[in-house]
């Protein structure tokens, strides 16, 4: 079964040595994700309807809120997984534009193969996560440089921006779909109703989906398990509940429903993810 080895968190979102051995539901998160094998058997992510390769030479690149999945094959071996879900505020620093690493299109590709200079820098990190003896800070500038290489070898960052009339289309959204986001946002266990969102919007299911989809780039049922999950981790890493009303609060009628969840979605069932996080 799926577990997390080690698991670190801070400004830069978290990053993970996950041992996979089952396969993940389909997904998303709000994050830069990047993943990399550190060890075991070659895999396969699925992103932008196709199979991308997770091997020695080729990394999978996620821009956030893109749906994947992880489609393990059962007859293969485990792989440990450097998994990297970076915040594109954190980005922004390095970069002011790297901030558009939270919009679609960051990633041009979703596989690609590694240059031996990040090979090293990715060994460097897994090496330093699974030890768990160094500090905080010597993680992140180990971050900050494999960070740095990814997203200068992989994106077109040194391009223009766009024109604000461009962006101003691309950012405009329904006043109906804002309003919709905003109550997912405010109470995501409540908002598990996809039908009642549409006729509170005063739109047709069919209508209130293409709307929802061209704003916020995933369906809806996609966008309220991101942030059912991203609720979890942040309650699993620094809150004080136990499992069982974690659950409850994000709208699971039983804690067997909500581990069911959390592991198909990230990996480790939640008690063990909280362990590894606060180890870490």
């Amino acid at each position: 079964m799926s577990d997390a080895l080690r698991i670190a968190h801070g400004a830069f979102g978290r990053i993970a040595l996950l041992d996979m051995n089952a396969p993940l539901v389909r997904h998303a998160h709000p994050h830069c994700h990047v993943l990399i094998k550190a060890e075991g058997a070659d895999t396969q992510f699925g992103v932008r309807d196709r199979l991308v390769p997770l091997t020695r030479d080729n990394a999978v690149l996620i821009n956030a809120w893109e749906p994947h999945y992880y489609a393990h094959d059962p007859a293969c071996a485990p792989t440990i997984i450097l998994a990297l879900y970076i915040e594109p505020e954190w980005l922004g620093r390095f970069r002011r534009n790297w901030i558009a690493s939270a919009a679609p299109g960051f990633f041009l590709h979703s596989g690609v193969g590694l240059p031996p200079h990040i090979r090293r820098l990715a060994d460097v990190m897994a090496e330093m996560l699974a030890d768990g003896r160094e500090t905080q800070s010597r993680r992140e500038a180990q971050l900050s440089a494999l960070m740095i290489a990814i997203i200068e070898q992989f994106t077109e960052w040194q391009q223009p921006g766009p024109s604000l009339r461009d962006l101003s289309r691309a950012t405009s959204t329904d006043h109906r779909i804002r309003r919709a986001i905003a109550a997912m946002r405010d109470d995501p266990a409540g908002a598990s109703d996809i039908g009642g969102l549409a006729r509170s919007s005063g739109l047709s299911r069919a209508h209130f989906f293409r709307l929802f989809e061209r704003a916020a780039h995933v369906p809806p049922r996609v966008f309220i398990n991101v942030l059912r999950l991203e609720g979890a981790v942040s309650e699993l890493v620094s809150g004080t509940a136990s499992v069982a009303m974690i659950g409850e609060r994000l709208g699971f009628s039983a804690p067997a429903h909500f581990t069911r969840f959390f592991r198909g979605h990230a990996g480790a069932a939640p008690s063990s993810f909280r362990a590894v996080a606060r180890a870490g």
